[in-house]
């Protein structure tokens, strides 16, 4: 159950079905971006025209650049300066950590240098995944029925979304980031005329999302700049970038405790929404609590794809921060601490980042690591200053689960907004969302209060930082190994021993494909299966 070779069976078939011949290209299979092998679904939706639908300007404060989205619409009990925009979980359109994890911010001392970066990033933002069964209802229904008030737009209103690819912002998200981190890390690029590799998965997103992103970063002519390498993402392949797919319990019954938790929260938080709501159709129970939790996503996916939606002025500033609060308990209980495959979705590039940091290949392993692949160097190399992984949502959370970053693991309750908390989607996974791993060379170490550049004494000292959407993640929080820095940072020596036994922790093979049965949410709390004694 560990390994699936992607140059077997399947993955031969399938580039043989498409006509790709390797002896006349010379291009394996994993490094060929078109034709797209195991792309998923790629129906478009209907071109924006918000030129023309564009009910705004509306006198407000809940603007966010970047243009183009149309965000000035009107929110009951919006304080100054709030968001809705900036609730909408993982849909999200992309914008940096505004509260920081825990720690202030240090430049480099002078004297130091960033040596290497691993990039590990979110695709752009994206049409759904599948269509909201709300949308058969209002379109398809043979009950008739008819709207006023705030719902009058439903009247005429009409379906205009695709499936699961890139939305013209998602794209500007990556070229964006590509550019951003040009001008952080760019001075990493090899000078010496070599390409380094970059990898996604075969989805259509997620490979347009790194071409986006390197063309960003490099300009139109990247692919003289970099190699992309696609791993095939679709079910039983391994893939660390989305190891859902080689991880059978997380798309089953037991590791969906947070779907549950997520419902019972929003029938609560939506109450009032719903009487309110069904005052303004008829006949009133055409909508249930369920449709107007649709009605927050069609919101976020609306904005994201058409501009503007009418979705989002139905609700109220609480009911947007319910909404948001709805997502975090979803991820905690289907992907963090309180999912049983919380770990092991993301122990495989846990398992990868050692392996950089400590220069060797991955010839045998057990887990979900693509042994082919890692086993390498043309396809995992150990030499190069810049990483670009591009990964999913779910799948980054569960990496951030398997690092065994424990400020996301206290208990979040589905009858109540847990206020403090730190696990906020729409701050660790919107759309776009991106953690920078930063090795850091210095001359002699520094001191953990940062009250002076150096020690009077030492040798040269080499550490480990982790930037979560622009801000410092604290890894001292988590590992006591590295002590309580200021700075968040952690020595490599001491974050390689606190990592040593994240694998054996994740208890890959019994969370992924062992018998056991689904526990209520909350009963897990530190992302593997409870055992019986």
């Amino acid at each position: 159950m560990y390994f699936l070779s992607i140059l077997a069976g399947a993955s031969l078939a399938a580039s043989a079905a498409i006509g790709f011949d390797k002896r006349q290209s010379g291009v394996p299979q994993y490094f060929q971006t078109t034709p797209e092998v195991f792309a998923g679904p790629t129906p478009t939706g209907v071109p924006a025209f918000l030129a023309e639908t564009n009910p705004a300007p509306f006198p407000s404060t809940t603007y966010i650049p970047p243009q183009p989205l149309e965000t000035q619409t009107p929110i009951k009990g919006a304080p100054a300066n709030g968001n809705i925009y900036h609730l909408h979980g993982q849909l999200s359109h992309y914008f940096p950590n505004p509260d920081g994890l825990g720690v202030n911010e240090y430049s480099l001392p002078k004297g130091s240098n960033i040596s290497q970066v691993h990039v590990l990033h979110r695709h752009g933002s994206r049409y759904p995944t599948a269509t909201p069964p709300t949308v058969d209802k209002l379109l398809n229904t043979t009950v008739k029925w008819k709207a006023s008030g705030q719902l009058a737009f439903l009247n005429d209103w009409t379906y205009k979304l695709g499936q699961q690819i890139l939305t013209p912002v998602g794209k500007q998200e990556l070229f964006d980031s590509g550019a951003l981190h040009q001008y952080l890390y760019g001075h990493l690029y090899p000078h010496d005329g070599s390409k380094i590799i970059a990898r996604s998965t075969t989805q259509d997103r997620m490979t347009q999302s790194a071409e986006y992103f390197l063309a960003g970063f490099f300009g139109l002519q990247w692919t003289n700049n970099a190699t992309l390498e696609l791993i095939i993402e679709e079910p039983n392949f391994n893939n660390t970038l989305a190891g859902y797919m080689n991880c059978n319990n997380s798309n089953l019954a037991p590791g969906e405790s947070g779907n549950t938790a997520e419902a019972e929260w929003y029938t609560i938080y939506l109450a009032d929404a719903l009487k309110r709501l069904q005052g303004m159709i008829d006949p009133p129970d055409i909508l249930n609590v369920t449709d107007l939790y649709n009605f927050q996503s069609l919101c976020a996916y609306e904005t994201v794809a058409l501009g503007y939606s009418d979705f989002c002025g139905l609700f109220t500033y609480e009911e947007w921060e319910g909404y948001e609060y709805s997502v975090d308990i979803n991820f905690a209980g289907n992907n963090a601490f309180q999912s049983p495959t919380g770990r092991a979705v993301g122990i495989g590039y846990v398992q990868e980042i050692r392996a950089r940091l400590q220069h060797h290949l991955i010839t045998s392993a057990e887990g979900q690591l693509n042994t082919t692949l890692d086993g390498m160097s043309s396809t995992f190399p150990l030499n190069q200053s810049l990483y670009f992984d591009f990964s999913h949502d779910t799948n980054i959370m569960g990496i951030l689960t398997a690092f065994g970053i424990t400020q996301f693991q206290p208990f979040l309750s589905a009858q109540a907004i847990t206020p403090g908390r730190w696990l906020q989607v729409s701050h660790l996974e919107p759309f776009g969302a991106r953690l920078d791993i930063e090795i850091i060379k210095t001359p002699r170490p520094v001191p953990a209060d940062r009250a002076a550049d150096y020690a009077d004494s030492g040798d040269p000292t080499t550490y480990v930082h982790f930037v979560l959407n622009q801000r410092t993640l604290p890894l001292g929080f988590s590992y006591g190994e590295c002590g309580n820095r200021a700075d968040g940072w952690c020595e490599i020596g001491a974050f390689l021993d606190a990592t040593a036994g994240l694998f054996d922790e994740a208890d890959y093979e019994f969370a992924c494909f062992g018998n056991y049965s689904a526990v209520p949410y909350g009963q897990i709390t530190n992302g593997v299966p409870l055992k019986s004694s």
